[in-house]
This record gives C-alpha cells, structure tokens and sequence, in this order.
C-alpha cells in the first residue's frame, strides 16, 4: 500500500515513520508511506498556501491551488488506481475498525492535514473523496488524526503483525464475535471490546490469575473469553 500525507508540518511526522509497527511495515514493504510539505506546491517562491476568507473572519483559509496541485502531483491518474483522497476533519465520519479495514485494501490512500481556520470549501466539494475524523473535539491541525489512521490501517496490512491473523480477534474486530453465544449473533461487531489478559506471575500481592486460564482447558478457557467480552456503549 502507498499512503501520501500531505502536511504543513512535515516535521512533526518524521519520529512517526522510525518506531512501532509503522517502520516494520515500510522495512518489509507493505506500506510506502511518504511525508510532504504542501508549500512545495505554494502559490509563490515563499510558498505560501493559505489567505483571508472572504467575507471576513478570524484565521487564514487554504487555498485550493496548492492543494490541487499537490494532489495532480501524487495521482496524476487516479481513475487508473484503486485510490482514495481523504480530508482529516472534525467533520467527517469518525473513524472505526470496520472503516480501517475497508482503507486497508485500497492501493494507494492521500492524507490531506487541514490546519488555521479550515480549507476552502471547493476543496472539500471537488478534490476530496471522503473525510473523516477521529472523535468529536477539534484539534490544532489533522497531523494526530493522519498518524491514528495510519496506524489503524498499516497494521492491518499483511506481514505486519508478528502472529498472522493477530488482528482478527481484538476489540472492534469481526473475529471477536465468533467467540460469542448465539444472543450476539445480531450484534455489531464493532460495538464489542475484547476479552482481559493476564500473564506471568499466577499471583502478585494478593492478586490471582483467574483459574481458568491456568487449567490447560481450552474449551473452557474459550467459554470464560465469551462471557468476559464486553459491549461498548
């Protein structure tokens, strides 16, 4: 997968790239992940990508220049890829398993980073895919957002976790609900959080290990995992 970020503050997503399971993706190569100014594609030799709203107001608006040009720049054939240009904004949908899972499969993902006051709404209307946010609070700019996304989506890609289907089971996820009774079978699965763990030692001041998950018995072990995953309100 290639994922473009698209960002004044280029800076700010260096140590992103080298730590966790971001630089095992780009070492194995499932994921090309590449940061870009946006003032490289500025209206100016000073690079300068935003101005006043018209209409007056507080704060400075990007304009749709530099962001048009950016983005011909990093697809100059989107019809030819299995693409998706996304605006991180407070609003847009908010961002869940099931959404990571659905980006995951496309090939290549550009991340537009607002920051001042917004963008200009032709952006939003002609050069934008989709939006989508990370919860209902607004933040300085859309750098944390793109970060939470390409975590969510990078290690979903193949390869990338140590255990192959590691993802399956875990909060939000479809396989967690294949350890549930038949009364769950209608839920969501993305309303279900997983089951606790414990490890070594069985005992630390007082506090045991449940004796279940230290009886060898799977089956039963499995039953306890059931009844011990939780719905999210």
């Amino acid at each position: 997968m290639k994922i473009d970020i698209l960002t004044l503050f280029p800076d700010f997503l260096t140590s992103f790239l080298e730590w966790s399971m971001i630089k095992k993706a780009r070492e194995i190569k499932a994921l090309d992940l590449k940061v870009h100014n946006l003032r490289d594609w500025g209206i100016d030799e000073r690079g300068t990508v935003d101005d006043t709203p018209y209409g007056g107001g507080p704060g400075m608006i990007l304009r749709i220049e530099p962001v048009y040009k950016a983005l011909l720049a990093l697809n100059p054939k989107p019809q030819t890829l299995n693409s998706k240009t996304i605006f991180l904004s407070p609003r847009g949908k908010v961002l869940n398993q099931k959404k990571a899972g659905q980006l995951s499969k496309k090939e290549h993902l550009i991340l537009l980073c607002g920051h001042y006051e917004g963008i200009d709404e032709r952006i939003r209307r002609h050069l934008i895919d989709e939006e989508i946010s990370i919860g209902n609070y607004v933040l300085s700019g859309g750098e944390l957002p793109a970060m939470t996304l390409v975590d969510a989506v990078s290690r979903l890609l193949p390869g990338v976790l140590e255990k192959e289907g590691a993802s399956e089971i875990e909060s939000f996820s479809p396989g967690l609900k294949k350890l549930l009774n038949d009364k769950y079978k209608m839920l969501n699965e993305q309303l279900l959080l997983e089951y606790p763990h414990y490890t070594r030692p069985p005992k630390f001041k007082g506090w045991k290990v449940p004796p279940v998950l230290l009886s060898g018995n799977h089956g039963k072990i499995k039953e306890w995992r059931a009844k011990k995953v939780k719905i999210k309100k």
